[in-house]
């Protein structure tokens, strides 16, 4: 169990296999690290006595590189990859990307799209019958009737398109295991059909007593009311405890979710980080430049899964669950002692986090018997009082690897929770991270400003961001160093105004932040933020929500948070006069942006060279904002009915009476 899997039958024979029991097909390129789901499953398969063979990204066109092993004994595994296929493909603006992580050389264009659906099309015309699993994040996501946004059209669940046999959905691995084992036995995959966290087509005479149903495909696709009740449904069945099995009729048969299957213990999930990956993309892609998306991961330690914190536009939820698991300390150690033997480690180890980096403990305690409350979130708007805030053993965890011989810094990158950081009594752990943990950036998610915003969004009010910056930059000032907060933004997400993106670009001027980048709202399935987007109204509560759509709008709300470029000026001004808020169009000390029509040809010159205006002359702007009449962007004297006026005509006497 050592080297690479076979990506082709000369390197399977090479290993003495005459036929492979399972072959795993991926979108993306095959990097054997545990940050690619196919990576575990592959591995999961392999720890249980199979032989396994991948294949990575296939030339869709033809058969030849799905027949490239032969008929594999028992069946299939297919997943785009780590990302939604058409996310890979698409910005928010649904431009085609020019790049992928994923693949070699980070070239665009190496999958399909719809990746799933298209390889076991392909796999059926190849292979008849034989079983097929899908899985990973656009199968999990994609599991019921879903709104999809590139069609702008409800499309029916992924098992109905692909044609596969069985779906499992979060992390996998109990569920992969399970139906390899069934399926070594004999079982025929139509039968296979109690697994937890698997989803499966039928007859609707067989569907299983006391599920709960959901409005079906047709109702769903055509009344957006009843689409909001599906997805109400869909994620508050989440939940290992109380989670019940979910069905949605899809024509002539039922779509049936079982219950989600339990997360792994921590000895369990210890296992599965200690299998043995190759932690580097397969040799095979050295001469096309490599897979650009190892570089952040190959010496990053993911610690727990899950996230409590369930922001309406993350799939956390719906994909791994609202539940924290964490791996042991001990392991967390090994994997680093591990990067110490790798003659390209540095020293400096990247991150050590997960969906969110500083949760290893469940948000209470009550959950650990009765599930997490349905209806109700951990942090937003404001923390539970039942809420547990414990850095202790994150904290503890961190040192040890600090003290690792070899190990120079522990960065972490991904996810800080600062609201829950905030909850924490014992400011250890804040006066560490600033310290220790900070790579001079320190990456932070408040999204927006507005509190209408942020509990459309599910995230915590402005106000504990302000407090987190505050104590970051005291004790980055204590500690003598020179730090920053990085904050994620997010335009036109559902609930967002012109006025609330002006509020947003505002709040940026007062803070003196600068976003290099900021994202528009991206409706990416399975999330509550997309059936927001869709159907106009929250699931959760079903009130109505405005949802900025057109092209002009998402373009000024994505201009008003870099109003400081002179790229966005037009857009900006746009976007203020539509408002109402041409208070904010000058060159006070309270504006967004000066119009520049209204300065005289020196001041014009003098910004066009990018240097301050004089006093002088911001004071000449502002006589001529507040005169604002212009015809053809000359301004215009204002005169008495029946007196003329031209602009720019001077001369003395002009328009007085005559005597």
């Amino acid at each position: 169990m050592s080297g690479f899997l076979p990506m082709t039958k000369k390197e399977m024979e090479a290993r003495g296999i005459d036929q492979l029991d399972f072959i795993c097909v991926t979108g993306d390129a095959y990097v054997d690290h545990p940050s690619f789901g196919i990576a575990i499953i592959s591995r999961m398969l392999e720890a249980q006595g199979y032989s396994v063979g991948m294949i990575a990204q296939p030339h869709y066109h033809t058969l030849h590189d799905f027949e490239e092993f032969g008929v594999p004994r028992y069946g299939f595994f297919v997943t785009s990859g780590n990302i939604d296929s058409m996310v890979a493909h698409y910005t928010s603006a649904k431009r085609i990307r020019t790049d992928d992580a994923y693949s070699p050389g980070g070239k665009a264009g190496k999958r399909p799209d719809r990746a799933v659906i298209v390889y076991c099309q392909q796999i059926r015309k190849a292979f008849g019958n034989i079983p097929i699993v899908i899985g990973g994040l656009e199968a999990s996501l994609r599991r019921f009737a879903h709104y999809d946004y590139w069609d702008d059209a409800v499309r029916p669940s992924i098992l109905v398109d692909s044609g596969a046999d069985l779906l499992t959905y979060g992390m996998g691995e109990r569920q992969t295991v399970e139906i390899a084992s069934r399926l070594a036995r004999g079982v025929p995959v139509s039968e296979i059909t109690d697994i937890p966290g698997t989803c499966y087509l039928t007859k609707p005479v067989n569907t299983p007593l006391g599920a709960k149903e959901c409005p079906n495909f047709e109702q769903v696709s055509t009344k957006k009311e009843a689409y909001a009740k599906a997805c109400k449904i869909q994620i508050t069945e989440q939940d290992e405890v109380y989670g019940k099995t979910v069905i949605q009729r899809h024509g002539a048969m039922m779509l049936v979710q079982n219950p989600p299957m339990r997360a792994l213990t921590q000895s369990e999930m210890d296992f599965v980080y200690s299998l043995p990956y190759m932690r580097m993309y397969h040799p095979s892609y050295e001469k096309q430049g490599g897979v650009p998306a190892i570089e952040e991961v190959e010496f990053s330690i993911t610690h727990n899964r899950g996230c409590f914190g369930h922001c309406n536009f993350c799939s956390i939820a719906l994909h791994q669950g609202r539940k924290i698991t964490c791996r042991s300390e001990e392991s967390v150690l090994d994997e680093a002692r591990s990067f110490l033997k790798n003659p390209r480690f540095k020293g400096y180890i990247h991150d050590v986090g997960g969906p969110t980096a500083n949760f290893r403990r469940p948000s209470c305690d009550v959950q650990k018997e009765h599930g997490l409350c349905r209806e109700r979130k951990c942090l937003a708007p404001s923390p539970c009082s039942q809420l547990v805030a414990d850095h202790s053993e994150y904290l503890e965890m961190l040192r040890k690897l600090r003290a690792l011989p070899g190990v120079k810094r522990v960065f972490i990158r991904s996810g800080i929770r600062y609201d829950y950081l905030l909850e924490d009594p014992d400011p250890t752990f804040m006066k560490e991270l600033v310290q220790y943990h900070v790579s001079g950036q320190l990456k932070v998610a408040p999204e927006h400003c507005s509190a209408r915003v942020l509990d459309v969004m599910g995230k915590p009010h402005i106000e504990a961001y302000k407090k987190f910056s505050d104590r970051f930059y005291q004790i980055t000032k204590e500690v003598g160093k020179e730090q920053y907060l990085v904050p994620y933004l997010m335009s036109s997400h559902p609930g967002s105004t012109l006025n609330d993106a002006i509020e947003l670009a505002l709040f940026l001027k007062e803070q003196k932040i600068r976003p290099e980048q900021v994202q528009d709202f991206y409706p990416t399935p399975g999330t509550l933020s997309t059936c927001m987007f869709y159907t106009g109204v929250n699931p959760m509560t079903m009130e109505p929500v405005y949802v900025p759509k057109t092209a002009e709008e998402k373009a000024m709300q994505r201009a008003l948070l870099q109003y400081f470029r002179p790229s966005n000026k037009e857009l900006v001004l746009k976007a203020l006069r539509l408002a109402r808020r041409t208070d904010l169009i000058g060159t006070g000390p309270g504006c967004l942006v000066r119009d520049d029509l209204r300065l005289t040809d020196k001041a014009k010159s003098t910004v066009k060279k990018g240097r301050a205006l004089t006093k002088s002359a911001e004071q000449k702007a502002a006589r001529k904002l507040r005169s604002p009449h212009t015809v053809k962007n000359k301004t215009v004297k204002k005169t008495k009915p029946g007196r003329r006026a031209a602009a720019g005509r001077k001369g003395k006497g002009y328009g007085k009476k005559k005597k």
